[in-house]
């Protein structure tokens, strides 16, 4: 992972559902509030739409509907995690971001076998923090590779359109 320091995760916690997930942060490439984003007629359904991100239009999914949880809603407290995962930049939309935290690779286990569908495949662990159980997504895995150049596509168009 990008965020490795010998044995060593660095991580963006955010909040999503009333649970605590982590992200590396090697992947993210600014956190912002969430407004202004605008709906695209046709989009996969979880994704909530585009933004204008200085003068770069970003598609912005909800994290929560794309792990398949009700989706979560724009608060005071959302935030849009841009993150660039295999040459695609995106927004992830979730209920509030915390803190950047370092933990060792020691505390990270394996999902339990349990788990199973397209969220199992997004996880990268879970790691035990000072009584927190923190969810580990692999953003790498968020994305299927036709739903990348979905996402590219959809934003090509939305920044055509802007400039016409």
């Amino acid at each position: 992972m990008a965020g490795e320091q010998q044995g060593e995760l660095q991580l963006v916690v955010f909040r999503l559902k009333e649970q605590t997930y982590g992200v590396d942060i090697g992947h993210v490439l600014e956190i912002i509030r969430a407004s202004d984003i605008t709906a695209i007629p046709g989009a996969p359904d979880f994704v909530e739409g585009v933004i204008n991100l200085r003068g770069r239009v970003i598609p912005v999914i909800d994290l929560a509907r794309r792990l398949g949880l009700t989706p979560i809603g724009v608060t005071g407290n959302t935030r849009i995690m841009i993150v660039e995962v295999g040459g695609t930049t995106a927004g992830m939309m979730v209920d509030g971001v915390s803190e950047v935290l370092r933990l060792s690779r020691e505390s990270i286990q394996l999902p339990p076998a349990v788990v199973a569908g397209f969220s199992a495949a997004c996880l990268q662990g879970i790691a035990l923090v000072e009584q927190r159980l923190i969810i580990l997504l692999d953003t790498t895995r968020i994305f299927r590779r036709e739903e990348k150049e979905a996402l590219q596509e959809l934003a090509k168009q939305a920044q055509e359109r802007a400039a016409s």
